[in-house]
């Protein structure tokens, strides 16, 4: 238990620090960001406390569809968008476009092996991950037809609100998924199955 708790909140504080390369690079952000992005545009606060009061909403949505929530996905809610505004004060924002394209890049692994780890922790799903695996029992549609079409909502809003869409999300929606199952059978705790379908873009 100690060490799938220290795996836990290790891995979300890294999450937010990858999360935080990507938007440091300014190639494009991972989808939900978009989205928190546009949500900043139009109505100030920050990244991070957008990326917590959607997390909480999203969180609401799991009522109707008798969802349970652990202590990780509580954490998730908290802790990343914390981490986040953290992360960016100390991230610089590169102006060459080597060490942008290096900080996204780099984002993307340090994003996938910490998704791997609080996944593989077992304290439960994100409450967007939960959202869309939620969605898959209700539905019984695909994990990849939900997963494309909550992102697709999310990435459209966001970027209708003036959130940065471009490259770089594309790029991070083609690879964050096999560079966390990479890691993932390193890092899932003894006890359970690796839980594949909860690999989302980890928030």
């Amino acid at each position: 238990m100690p060490r799938r708790l220290l795996q836990l909140y290790v891995g979300l504080v890294v999450f937010s620090i990858g999360e935080a390369m990507i938007v440091q690079a300014r190639l494009g952000v991972i989808p939900w960001d978009v989205l928190h992005q546009g949500l900043v545009r139009v109505f100030g606060l920050s990244i991070g406390q957008w990326s917590i009061i959607v997390g909480a909403l999203v969180l609401l949505l799991w009522i109707p569809m008798r969802e349970r929530p652990g202590l990780g996905t509580v954490s998730n809610v908290f802790v990343i968008g914390a981490a986040l505004d953290w992360a960016l004060r100390w991230i610089p924002a590169p102006t060459a476009l080597g060490w942008r394209v290096a900080l996204l890049l780099g984002g993307i692994v340090v994003n996938g092996v910490a998704t791997a780890a609080y996944i593989g922790a077992r304290f439960g799903p994100g409450p967007r991950d939960g959202l869309m695996t939620g969605m898959v029992r209700r539905t019984g549609r695909p994990v990849a037809v939900v997963r494309t079409a909550i992102e697709i909502v999310v990435v459209t809003v966001g970027w209708l609100l003036g959130g940065n869409l471009a490259i770089g999300t594309v790029v991070f929606a083609l690879t964050i998924g096999p560079v966390a199952h990479v890691f993932l059978p390193l890092l899932t705790a003894p006890g359970g199955a690796t839980p594949d379908d909860e690999i989302g873009e980890g928030t």
